[in-house]
């Protein structure tokens, strides 16, 4: 699906009490959309030790809208910035990297407290509620290779845990398809465009958000509760908007 407007529009800085409108909408919207299936897959049987008190990890799956949001939602996570990773940063733009070939991927940094969320429960996040993990070059309604499944360890030990837990998954069975989530070499993240941040949150009544990225979030807190957190950590900050639909 070809997700650029063909003219971008731009929204006025939104006051901090349409922030408070826009979540309570987006709660509603999310409880709405609880009813869908809970996918449920194990949890890592291995986590690498860390002794950090502060790490970033890149996840890639599909529209990063919906990565984002989800990521945003649960504790122990600081910050969840949409981006691009995979290609240079020459090509790091939103107009060039939805023609494919730049070798990126829409993809979130996530910063988070190892201390309060691992990487392996982020993983176990990400393959049960954000991508489709036997998706080829596709998330949802969207295809390409910017939409791929990948992860972009930022270490070692970030490496280990996310080949073991696909080996580990790709044993149990957990999907009748091959995982063709990618374990990939990180060549740096590049932020998105500011209209993409916090779209979520900012726009719950968006049919795109409404039907492909909600139920992610509904899933989550359905999920793991314990990890769940129902006021997101957002990018912009409260009151800052702009917007180019899909």
């Amino acid at each position: 699906m070809n997700r650029i407007a063909s003219t971008a529009v731009f929204v006025a800085a939104l006051a901090g009490s349409m922030v408070g409108i826009a979540t309570l909408l987006r709660e509603n919207s999310v409880e709405a959309a609880s009813t869908q299936a809970v996918f449920r897959i194990p949890a890592p049987t291995f986590q690498a030790p860390v002794a950090g008190k502060r790490e970033t990890a890149v996840f890639a799956g599909g529209c990063f809208w919906g990565v984002q949001g989800v990521f945003q939602h649960v504790k122990g996570v600081s910050s969840a910035i949409s981006g691009y990773a995979g290609g240079d940063r020459k090509s790091a733009q939103y107009a060039v990297v939805s023609r494919g070939g730049t070798g990126h991927a829409e993809a979130v940094k996530v910063t988070y407290d190892p201390r309060q969320v691992s990487y392996g429960q982020l993983l176990h996040v990400f393959f049960s509620v954000v991508a489709d993990p036997t998706m080829f070059n596709a998330q949802g309604p969207d295809r390409g290779t910017q939409y791929r499944s990948a992860l972009f360890p930022q270490s070692p030990g970030q490496r280990e845990t996310a080949e073991r837990y696909i080996a580990q998954l790709g044993k149990a069975g957990a999907w009748k398809r091959p995982i063709v989530t990618r374990v990939e070499p990180f060549k740096g993240f590049y932020a998105a465009e500011a209209y993409h941040q916090d779209y979520l949150t900012l726009h719950p009544d968006s049919a795109y958000i409404r039907r492909n990225d909600l139920p992610k979030v509904a899933a989550l807190k359905a999920t793991f509760p314990a990890l769940y957190r129902i006021n997101p950590v957002l990018v912009s900050g409260p009151g800052t908007s702009s917007a180019q639909d899909r």
